[in-house]
């Protein structure tokens, strides 16, 4: 009688366990099988994403930090990282110019500009749009509402946090908008000059009050010919501003050259545009957004 009740409840203990191992596991699978998988087409805007996404999403990026966004050649692994995606989120406004020729390869990952809705600045010609809209933090409001309707879509469950999340991220652009404009404040109104390789600071140049130059208007367009080099060295002549500034993700033979020309010295902080850093303070959106601000303020009040 003893060992029957010993081995029957040896048999229950058992079989509890068994279901109880079965249930966790069951969980762990629907855990993992919940989270979002979302790409993005370069760090900054994978960076806003997680913002918004939270634990709920495993984000990546097309682009890696330190090649150019504008000319990025996709290989074999960005077609599959795409393809595995829930989302894939893009600049638009002419950024990824090689976006077609992925989504031509791919499955039916939907792709969202999260610049959809910023009225873009006008580049020289009057046609082509400049893409960096990042670079006004206001504007990344922008990309947070657009990012936070697509994920309620594809995951309304998550919909409490993703609004929670976002509510947190627009706090923050808001005090990083504000401390931008104490710390230009510093800045004399004649040094109000930014002047790097690529054009990029133009959306920044508007909200906060600079004239912006580069040696070229856009990466993806004639870069560095002598007769760029040439009329920014002229315009250096005619304004007495301290510094020039170098982009993370340029190469610095051009802007040396404009330097050394001129006579203006290159500024010791690189400034980064399009791409964070790959470590340290300015390897999330905000964090370089202040780095760049650090840089431009205290090269330019000297």
């Amino acid at each position: 009688m003893f060992k029957k009740k010993f081995f029957s409840m040896i048999s229950i203990i058992t079989l509890a366990s068994i279901l109880l191992v079965g249930c966790n596991t069951g969980e762990d699978e629907t855990s993992e099988s919940e989270e979002l998988q979302i790409t993005a087409s370069f760090s900054v805007i994978a960076d806003v994403v997680e913002q918004v996404a939270g634990e709920r999403a495993n984000v990546d990026y097309v682009v890696p930090i330190g090649e150019e966004p504008h000319e990025h050649e996709p290989v074999p692994s960005d077609f599959q990282k795409v393809t595995d995606s829930d989302v894939f989120f893009v600049n638009g406004l002419g950024l990824e110019e090689w976006l077609e020729s992925l989504m031509d390869n791919v499955t039916d990952t939907p792709a969202v500009e999260v610049s959809a809705g910023i009225e873009p600045i006008k580049l020289s010609d009057g046609e082509t749009d400049d893409p960096h809209t990042w670079l006004d933090p206001n504007n990344v409001n922008v990309f947070v509402d657009n990012i936070l309707e697509k994920l309620i879509e594809i995951d309304p469950d998550g919909e409490d946090l993703y609004r929670e999340n976002a509510e947190t991220y627009k706090q923050e652009l808001a005090e990083l908008d504000e401390m931008i404009q104490e710390k230009v404040e510093q800045v004399p109104e004649e040094n109000r000059l930014i002047v790097l390789s690529e054009d990029a600071f133009i959306y920044f140049g508007a909200a906060y009050g600079f004239e912006t130059e580069g040696v070229w208007e856009l990466n993806a367009h004639e870069e560095g010919t002598p007769q760029q080099i040439a009329r920014v060295v002229d315009l250096l002549g005619d304004h007495d501003i301290p510094y020039v500034f170098l982009e993370s993700t340029i190469n610095p033979v051009h802007m040396e050259t404009v330097s050394s020309n001129s006579g203006v010295p290159i500024y010791d902080m690189t400034v980064y545009t399009d791409a964070v850093a790959e470590e340290g303070d300015a390897s999330s959106y905000i964090g370089m957004m202040e780095h760049n601000v650090e840089a431009i303020t205290s090269a330019l009040s000297e």
